[in-house]
């Protein structure tokens, strides 16, 4: 085996392998976008008829199919810019390793106690509130239309910052890593048609930044008290504080890819999971 054929075997395999990455990628946030799945859904029905129409010998509708698969690829730019755009953001703001603060154990429960408790006394108070914490993909566009704080995560802060006749109260509250970094931030609202008529804009604008990227996001909804969490597009709607901070301990744990915790404090988060 000379080295041309094995260099030759090599850029084929790389090439595989980058087209089914990103397959994979499309497939894996497709989901995430609804405009964007129903395109999807339709370029597997053109190509359906298409097939069907070879088979049969359907002329008419194989010329019509042949027009609509030359010309549909410009319109489909034109119709559906901003889902473009908004998947090259997203690629640009998504990162290998993850850019967000990678916390401690301590940190981590720190910032979960701050949360919940803030939270619990939204609830009881019927106070409305959107708390959103940023992961691996940038929330840096938001941030740089918001009020910028930079302050040490408190359950204190983020009540104040809610309390009704607070400037800055309507708008979202973006956490990084252990610090409240801006308030009064405003988020796309989801264009999903299933979800209830019946959720305020608070609970759309979570889950349409929760679409967006891999963000938390956190409702109180002040109509009902409610609490509930959007990730990833979907939401787990009227939890229970226990369940919010199960869920937050569980999700803020650092992947091992970006850092190997020690036996120890593996073993005292475990134990700390288990008592809460």
């Amino acid at each position: 085996m000379t080295f041309d054929t094995i260099t030759g075997f090599i850029t084929k395999l790389v090439d595989v392998l980058l087209v089914w990455g990103l397959i994979y990628y499309i497939l894996k946030n497709l989901r995430k976008n609804v405009k964007m799945v129903l395109l999807f859904k339709g370029i597997l029905i053109i190509i359906a008829l298409k097939v069907i129409g070879d088979i049969f010998n359907l002329v008419t509708i194989g010329y019509l199919l042949d027009y609509v698969i030359t010309w549909g690829p410009l319109a489909l730019i034109v119709i559906f810019q901003p889902e473009i755009r908004n998947v090259l953001e997203y690629l640009g703001r998504s990162q290998l390793l993850g850019r967000h603060k990678v916390l401690t154990v301590d940190e981590r429960e720190k910032v979960v106690y701050e949360i919940t408790n803030a939270m619990e006394y939204l609830k009881k108070s019927r106070i409305g509130a959107l708390i959103v914490i940023e992961r691996d993909n940038s929330l840096n566009d938001y941030i740089e239309k918001s009020k910028k704080i930079y302050a040490d995560i408190s359950s204190d802060l983020l009540i104040s910052i809610f309390f009704p006749n607070n400037p800055l109260h309507d708008g979202g509250v973006i956490i990084q890593g252990d610090k409240i970094t801006s308030a009064g931030a405003v988020f796309p609202t989801s264009d999903n048609m299933k979800i209830s008529k019946r959720l305020g804009t608070r609970h759309r604008a979570a889950l349409g930044i929760s679409e967006t990227g891999d963000c938390i996001a956190l409702i109180v909804s002040e109509e009902t008290g409610r609490l509930s969490i959007a990730m990833n597009g979907e939401l787990n709607y009227n939890l229970t504080a226990d369940e919010v901070k199960m869920i937050l301990l569980e999700e803020l744990r650092p992947k091992k890819s970006i850092l190997m915790e020690d036996d120890s404090e593996e073993d005292n988060y475990e134990e700390n999971v288990d008592n809460n």
